[in-house]
């Protein structure tokens, strides 16, 4: 059965976040948002032209912008700013010496089969203290883009990206390959301005809620 994305409403998911942090939150935890690809690295080409590394870059970039309107912003960084090229070395270093609580890596996918669809969130191969953390976040996140957003859950996988692999013994490390621009439908949702700003406040607020039970976790 072909699944379809749902039409979340913006406002929605902005007053579910307005009642989060009405509440009392944790301790505020450091997170770096690492952008993928940039400059002469496009990423994925998706139907239309449409590139990957524009797509995260919009998504990240409406994320800095939601988060400076909280009352009490999140303490969040990005990997790039522009389109510029960062190497994954950098990117790493960059969460250590922020001394980063969590990394997350945006990415899109893309596929010769143009019906392949859906979200996979990668962690590391390599273990660490960090691991069963990345797992679980892993697992939260791509749980919640399938419930929430409509999104077709293609599990969580693990690889050796240099990114995960890098910066998983000083912080937990997620990445998320955020649909593929080779499909139809996921391609024309992404080239919604609507729809950059749906992603990002899905996941400034998945973050948040996550991030809340991080020590429990982690013990």
């Amino acid at each position: 059965m072909k699944k379809v994305l749902k039409n979340v409403s913006f406002v929605f998911l902005l007053l579910k976040m307005c009642i989060i942090f009405g509440q009392e939150s944790s301790t505020q935890k450091r997170i770096v948002i690492d952008v993928g690809h940039g400059g002469k690295d496009a990423g994925a080409i998706g139907i239309n032209g449409i590139q990957e590394k524009d797509v995260v870059l919009n998504i990240a970039n409406s994320i800095l912008k939601l988060n400076k309107e909280l009352d009490t912003p999140l303490d969040i960084y990005l990997t790039r700013y522009t389109d510029t090229l960062i190497s994954s070395l950098d990117r790493s270093q960059l969460a250590k010496a922020l001394k980063a609580d969590l990394f997350v890596s945006l990415h899109c996918n893309h596929s010769d089969n143009p019906n392949a669809r859906g979200v996979e969130v990668y962690v590391s191969k390599k273990q660490s203290t960090y691991s069963k953390v990345s797992t679980w976040f892993a697992f939260q996140l791509q749980a919640a883009f399938n419930i929430e957003l409509g999104f077709e859950s293609r599990g969580v996988k693990f690889a050796n990206f240099q990114v995960l692999r890098e910066t998983v013994d000083y912080c937990s490390a997620v990445l998320l390959e955020l649909g593929f621009l080779s499909n139809g439908d996921e391609s024309k949702y992404y080239q919604k301005t609507e729809s950059s700003k749906i992603l990002a406040l899905f996941i400034l607020r998945s973050l948040t809620e996550k991030l809340g039970d991080y020590e429990r976790v982690r013990y």
